[in-house]
């Protein structure tokens, strides 16, 4: 039962091997890069294609050398420059999942997008695989920002960026951290620095996470020792009987042709153990009161992380803050069910505050 209810603070999975991370002696040439992560050209995502928006693979780097890899969405006889919008998440998804599906909804309303693999997951390039970073990951959606404001095609002075679970606390840090970003949305948002320093629903006291630590930190030594690195496990294989709801709901997302995907990290064997390491230390939504543009956070009403997304909500400051409950949904009802993901809502957001 203990593994089964740990899965969110440190679940996903083991990334490619062939995966190559950007040197800075490498070029920042997109054809060049993309041959070198190796980019699947076929349509293989948990989503049919739309005919309404033009695909494409693209890369860019970020400002620690990593080059990330994004799929590409514009709207069908697009002209001028868009307002564009990049999107990532959740934590331990690939851009062939929830992302990809917003980014290609939203680029049918209008929006040039761009749905990305974070540093050291699915096809972005990063060594070593399967670990997540604070700081890092932030500066992800704002290397994306980078990425998106030098293309002649897109209005650099209407840039906004979406994450979905863990990287909905990713978009809000880089929200505060950068002014270039107009609007910003969260959905289904998870605090990955609050749920791996206290656990969820904050359960865990100083003595718990010192012996988090201390477990980690011998997991450091071992795989030291061992020249390579422990993997915690994704997303479980088999159910317990008695599996918590939200364990249950993950399964059905990512373990069933509803959402799996062989580069998703939830969907196979998990992040490097010591990832959880850097979170407990830091903080990242420790600026989120002194963002001044938009910001529209979603989430489900009967989701176990809903109270993420309030009590960050509450920190916000000013009137361009809008806190949308969805009534009925769980948490990954909003990676890809289209009848709760309200994509109008979001769109005219981005239209009101991306002008």
């Amino acid at each position: 039962m203990k593994q089964a209810f740990k899965i969110l603070c440190i679940a996903a999975a083991c990334c490619p091997a062939g995966a190559v991370g950007a040197a800075n002696t490498v070029p920042n040439d997109d054809n060049t890069m993309k041959k070198l992560l190796n980019l699947t050209e076929a349509w293989d995502k948990t989503f049919p294609q739309s005919d309404r928006v033009t695909h494409s693979k693209v890369t860019f780097r970020n400002r620690y050398g990593i080059t990330l890899a994004a799929d590409l969405y514009i709207p069908a006889g697009a002209a001028g420059r868009l307002p564009a919008i990049a999107v990532s998440g959740p934590f331990g998804a690939v851009k062939e999942q929830a992302s990809g599906l917003y980014a290609q909804e939203l680029a049918e309303r209008g929006f040039l997008t761009i749905a990305f693999d974070p540093s050291y997951t699915g096809e972005s390039g990063g060594e070593p695989r399967c670990v997540a970073s604070p700081d890092i990951n932030t500066e992800d959606f704002c290397a994306a920002v980078d990425y998106l404001s030098t293309r002649d095609d897109v209005d650099a002075e209407r840039i906004g960026i979406l994450g979905i679970c863990g990287w909905g606390g990713m978009a809000l840090n880089a929200a505060a951290v950068d002014t270039r970003i107009k609007a910003t949305v969260t959905a289904t948002m998870y605090d990955m620095s609050r749920v791996n320093a206290n656990g969820y629903f904050d359960a865990m006291d100083a003595d718990a996470r010192y012996e988090l630590r201390r477990q980690l930190n011998a997991q450091r030594t071992e795989d030291y020792r061992n020249g390579t690195y422990a993997l915690a496990g994704g997303v479980v294989d088999s159910l317990p009987d008695d599996a918590p709801q939200f364990v249950k709901d993950y399964y059905g997302y990512y373990k069933t042709p509803r959402g799996y995907h062989p580069r998703s990290l939830n969907s196979n064997d998990g992040w490097n153990v010591t990832s959880a390491l850097s979170f407990i230390n830091m903080p990242i939504l420790a600026y989120s009161d002194e963002i001044r543009s938009a910001v529209l956070m979603i989430h489900g009403e009967k989701a176990h992380s809903r109270y993420f997304s309030e009590d960050a909500f509450g920190k916000l400051q000013g009137d361009n803050k809008e806190l949308l409950i969805i009534p009925g949904a769980n948490h990954v009802d909003l990676y890809d069910n289209r009848e709760a993901i309200p994509f109008d809502r979001i769109a005219d957001f981005f239209r009101e505050y991306l002008k």
